[in-house]
């Protein structure tokens, strides 16, 4: 069963812009801590951005610092990634999770539980 879904993406040009949203399919998150991974072809699967429940904290990958936001509306119970400058090797299907255990602003795949099926982005030259 689908516990997130991902929605946003889309093929783009070099520098610009695309906002991610992930939305639980059954389960309220806003307790929890969330993050965006991304995996392209031939990779493992990294972080990107993380937040935590509240939404005051949060992490990035030093490759999208400065371009990426992540945000989360807990009222409507979904969570952004605001993707600006984009770049090629910003190319991947990013996909958006929830952790259940202790901690947050993680950037750690096995630290979550929770996936979406993932959205695609592709930034041409």
């Amino acid at each position: 069963q689908v516990q997130l879904v991902e929605s946003g993406g889309g093929s783009v040009q070099a520098g610009g812009s695309l906002r991610l949203s992930c939305a639980p399919a059954r389960y309220t998150y806003s307790r929890y801590s969330m993050g965006w991974f991304r995996q392209a072809p031939g990779k493992e699967r990294e972080g990107v951005a993380a937040i935590c429940g509240g939404g005051a904290v949060t992490k990035y990958a030093d490759s999208v610092k400065g371009r990426f936001t992540i945000s989360r509306d807990n009222a409507k119970n979904t969570m952004y990634l605001q993707l600006n400058s984009l770049k090629p090797e910003d190319t991947a299907m990013y996909y958006c999770a929830a952790a259940h255990g202790p901690g947050c602003a993680r950037l750690r795949p096995s630290d979550y539980n929770d996936w979406g099926q993932g959205t695609q982005v592709t930034v041409t030259s």
